[in-house]
C-alpha cells in the first residue's frame, strides 16, 4: 500500500481583535494564492464594529487559498486563509468531482478547521486572538476526517480539502448525529453569544454543523420555528377529510425596488452599524438629562494664545479643546461621583477613581470615541500630546479597538462645525458627556458694560440613575467657572 504524503497546511482564523467582537469584514487582501508570506507580514485589512485593523500572519509559508473575497463579513474563529508551511512547491490540486445537476456547488467554501492537523489542547501556547500575536509552536496529532451533515456539505468539504492537499476526496460518508448524552451543546463563542442575545437555549437547538456543532443558522432557525406544529392523529383514528379543491398558489412578493438614478442605498455595517446600535441602546437604557450653560471664555482664549508661545508646548497642538479637557478633569476631581457607571446585573453604582477621557472624532468610516487612558494623571503638555496623537490616529483610520474601550466620560466638540450646542447621547457605559459649542464674539455684559466677548454654550448630558440634578448642575457650573477664570486650574487643582 502506498502512503500519500500531504503538504502541511495551516489555517489562519479570523481573530477577535477587540473584546467580545463576533465578526469582521474583509476590506482588502494584500496577498494572493502562490505568494510567499513571512511571520508578522500583514495579509489583509479587516473592519470590525469598532475600527479597521491590519492582520499579520503568524507563520512563514506559501499562500494556498483565500477562503473569502473582499467585502465578506466573517465570523470570529472562521478560517480565512490557508498557508503551506512546508517550504516546498505547491502540489497540483485535482479537480473536484462534478456536482449533481440538481445541486449547485458554491464557488468558495470556507474551511472551518485545519486540513489535517490541529494543535493539542494541553501546552499548545496562545492562539491568535489579538493583532500581532503569533501562534506558539506545538505538537500536532492526526485526526480522522469529519463527516458533513449531508451529501451536499460533504462534497463541499471534500472540494476544499482537494484544493488544499492535492488529492481527490473520498466518497461521501453519511453524517453522524450529535453525541447522545452530551453535557453541553457544542458551539463557538460567537454562536453562544448570539443564542444568549436572542434568548435561545442551545440545548433545544438541533445542530447541523460538523460533529454536532450548533451554527448561527441553527440558532436563527430555532427562533423562526413555529411554537407548535400540527399534531399527528392518534393511532386508529380516521383520517380527516380533505376537500378536493386544487391548491391556490400564492405568488412570491416581488423584491423591493427603488430608483437608482434618484436614490443611493448604503449598507449599514462596521463602525456605523455599531454606533447606531450603541446609540439606540444608550438612548433607551439610560434616562438622559441635559443641562446648558453659556459662558464667557475670553480669558481662556487668551491663555490658549499664550501657551502656543510657551516653549513647553513646542511641537504640540494647543487649542481650546485642550483647556476644556483640563477644566473637565479638574471638575471631576471636585465632583468625583460624576465619574461612574451603572452595573445593571449587580444593581450597583461603580465610581471610577481614574478618568479615561473620550473624545468624539468623525472619521470616513463613521463616528468613533477613542479615549485617553488615565487622563487625570497627565500634565497639561502630556494631555496636549495625547490629544494630538488621538486626533491624528483617528483621521488616518488607525485607531485600535483598545483605544475605544473602557472610557469613563466623553467630550464632543460640535463647535468645529459652527453649531452653538446640542443634546449629546451618552457613550454606552458612561455617566456623562459634555458638548462644546462654537466659540463666537457676542455682545456680553462685562464689568457693567456691554462688550464683544468670546462666548460659547456647554451642554452636559448625564445618566439620571447615577447623577441627580444637584450633582450634574454643580459639575457643569465648575467646568464653566474654570473656562471663565482659567486661573482656577491652579487654585482648584
Amino acid at each position: 500500500m502506498t502512503t500519500m504524503t500531504q503538504a502541511p497546511v495551516r489555517e489562519f482564523k479570523m481573530p477577535d481583535v477587540g473584546e467580545g467582537l463576533t465578526e469582521a469584514e474583509i476590506l482588502k487582501w494584500y496577498v494572493q494564492p502562490g505568494d510567499t508570506v513571512t511571520d508578522g507580514q500583514v495579509v489583509c485589512e479587516v473592519e470590525t464594529a469598532k475600527a479597521a485593523v491590519e492582520l499579520p500572519i503568524p507563520y512563514d509559508g506559501v499562500v494556498r487559498a483565500l477562503h473569502f473575497p473582499e467585502g465578506t463579513t466573517v465570523d470570529v474563529g472562521t478560517s480565512i486563509i490557508a498557508v503551506d508551511v512546508s517550504g516546498g512547491a505547491a502540489p497540483e490540486a485535482e479537480a473536484p468531482p462534478a456536482a449533481p445537476a440538481a445541486e449547485a456547488v458554491p464557488a468558495a467554501v470556507p474551511a472551518e478547521q485545519p486540513a489535517e492537523a490541529e494543535p493539542t489542547t494541553a501546552g499548545s501556547g496562545r492562539q491568535p486572538v489579538l493583532v500581532g500575536y503569533g501562534v506558539a509552536t506545538s505538537a500536532t496529532r492526526r485526526r480522522p476526517r469529519k463527516t458533513a451533515p449531508d451529501g451536499f456539505a460533504q462534497q463541499a468539504v471534500a472540494g476544499v480539502r482537494t484544493e488544499l492537499n492535492g488529492h481527490a476526496p473520498a466518497a461521501p460518508v453519511p453524517a453522524a448525529g450529535p453525541v447522545a448524552g452530551a453535557q453541553r451543546p457544542l458551539a463557538k463563542p460567537p454562536v453562544r453569544k448570539l443564542a444568549k442575545d436572542l434568548g435561545v437555549d442551545l440545548a433545544t437547538v438541533t445542530p447541523t454543523g460538523p460533529d454536532g456543532i450548533v451554527t448561527r443558522e441553527d440558532v436563527h432557525a430555532a427562533v423562526a420555528a413555529p411554537e407548535a406544529g400540527p399534531t399527528a392523529p392518534e393511532p386508529g383514528a380516521p383520517a380527516p377529510e380533505v376537500p378536493s379543491v386544487a391548491p391556490v398558489s400564492t405568488p412570491a412578493p416581488a423584491p423591493a425596488s427603488y430608483d437608482t438614478a434618484r436614490e443611493t442605498r448604503i449598507p449599514v455595517k462596521g463602525v456605523r452599524k455599531a454606533t447606531a446600535a450603541a446609540m439606540v441602546g444608550s438612548a433607551f437604557t439610560a434616562p438622559h438629562v441635559t443641562e446648558f450653560v453659556t459662558v464667557d471664555v475670553t480669558r481662556t482664549m487668551k491663555l490658549v494664545e499664550e501657551l502656543k508661545q510657551d516653549k513647553e508646548f513646542t511641537g504640540l497642538r494647543v487649542n481650546p479643546l485642550l483647556l476644556i479637557a483640563k477644566a473637565l478633569l479638574v471638575a471631576i476631581r471636585r465632583n468625583p461621583d460624576i465619574n461612574a457607571s451603572w452595573d445593571e446585573a449587580a444593581q450597583e453604582i461603580v465610581v471610577k477613581h481614574y478618568v479615561n477621557l473620550g473624545i468624539a472624532a468623525a472619521t470616513p468610516r463613521g463616528l468613533i470615541v477613542p479615549n485617553i487612558k488615565d487622563a487625570h494623571a497627565k500634565t497639561l503638555p502630556q494631555l496636549a500630546e495625547s490629544l494630538g496623537e488621538l486626533v491624528s490616529t483617528a483621521k488616518d483610520g488607525k485607531t485600535s479597538p483598545s483605544a475605544m474601550q473602557a472610557g469613563t466620560v466623553t467630550i464632543t466638540n460640535v463647535g468645529v462645525f459652527g453649531v452653538d450646542t446640542g443634546t449629546p447621547i451618552l457613550n454606552p457605559g458612561e455617566s456623562a458627556i459634555l458638548a462644546v459649542g462654537a466659540i463666537k464674539l457676542q455682545p456680553w455684559v462685562h464689568k457693567g458694560k456691554v462688550k464683544p466677548r468670546q462666548v460659547t454654550t456647554l451642554a452636559l448630558s448625564f445618566d439620571h440613575r447615577l447623577v441627580d440634578g444637584e450633582l450634574g448642575s454643580r459639575f457643569l457650573a465648575d467646568v464653566a467657572a474654570i473656562l471663565e477664570q482659567p486661573k482656577r486650574l491652579i487654585t482648584w487643582a
